[in-house]
């Protein structure tokens, strides 16, 4: 995965270059990426987007750091093998059962209680996070009294939760360019459904009281400048210096392989494809 910023993306000599002010070029090995992250400051080309089509590279439009994701070019993989793997997870109540308990070993470093539902699951859980937001609060010195969100009148809210609701959201754009860059579908979720970006809730659950959460509350009991904009910097620093994409999509496979099946094989009736694809430079499906 490689992250641009601040410079011209084009095709020159059938290669992708990176073009700066000065006019110096940076050859952009387009074919042996899995994903290119464009930050602010870029301006790509049509032929620089159909040439990473081409060679099954993703280019994801970022804000910096990742804190939004904005657009995406062939989202959900070069291939459809970790879609059907996922949605086959998802389907299944048993092995879903099992990805949510991973998710919960993950989050709270313990094991989650025998026997229980998804549904009792998820209200142990919602109890454990209004312990740990009322401790942030308490750590930081706030007066807080719930999570509140209406994003018809986000500016109607208190500081707290305005600085709650950009830090998440922040997240989720990373954990959103993650999923994508992975071969994953946003939509398909273990513990959120029926919202298109379900899986990436699940995920950004994972890291969410290590990341976005203390940040939100240490910036709210700063009280400097504005809230949302000291944020948004905090996240966006915070994500780079500790490298969280590094860290998320390994995390996305260990909780998945918790279901404990392999990727799906094609059927042995599938029909192959009537007209081959030309040869690549990359690995077919390499992004996935």
């Amino acid at each position: 995965m490689l992250w641009l910023q601040r410079g011209n993306l084009d095709v020159q000599d059938g290669a992708l270059v990176l073009i700066d002010k000065e006019g110096i070029r940076t050859h952009i090995p387009a074919g042996g990426l899995g994903c290119i992250l464009l930050e602010p400051g870029i301006r790509i080309t049509h032929a620089a987007v159909a040439l990473a089509a081409e060679v099954g590279c993703l280019l994801l439009w970022v804000g910096e750091g990742g804190v939004r994701l904005y657009s995406a070019g062939q989202p959900g993989g070069a291939r459809s093998d970790r879609l059907l793997y996922q949605a086959k997870l998802a389907l299944d109540d048993d092995l879903r059962l099992k990805v949510v308990r991973a998710m919960y070993r993950f989050r709270f470093q313990e094991e989650p209680p025998a026997r229980r539902s998804i549904e009792q699951l998820r209200g142990i859980e919602g109890v454990r996070v209004r312990t740990m937001y009322k401790l942030l609060a308490q750590q930081n010195g706030i007066s807080w009294e719930r999570r509140s969100y209406d994003p018809d009148h986000f500016e109607d809210g208190d500081p707290v939760n305005k600085c709650l609701s950009t830090a998440t959201h922040c997240l989720y754009g990373l954990c959103e360019a993650a999923v994508l860059a992975a071969g994953y579908a946003p939509a398909i979720g273990f513990i959120h459904t029926g919202k298109p970006l379900s899986f990436v809730y699940d995920i950004a659950d994972l890291f969410k009281f290590e990341t976005a959460i203390p940040i939100a509350f240490k910036v709210a009991a700063s009280n400097r400048g504005d809230p949302v904009r000291e944020t948004r910097i905090y996240c966006r620093n915070s994500f780079r210096k500790h490298n969280l994409l590094e860290r998320i999509i390994p995390t996305i496979e260990q909780v998945l392989a918790s279901g404990g099946i392999e990727l799906p094989k094609p059927h042995a009736e599938a029909m192959p494809i009537a007209i081959p694809n030309k040869e690549q430079t990359g690995d077919a499906g390499h992004r996935a």
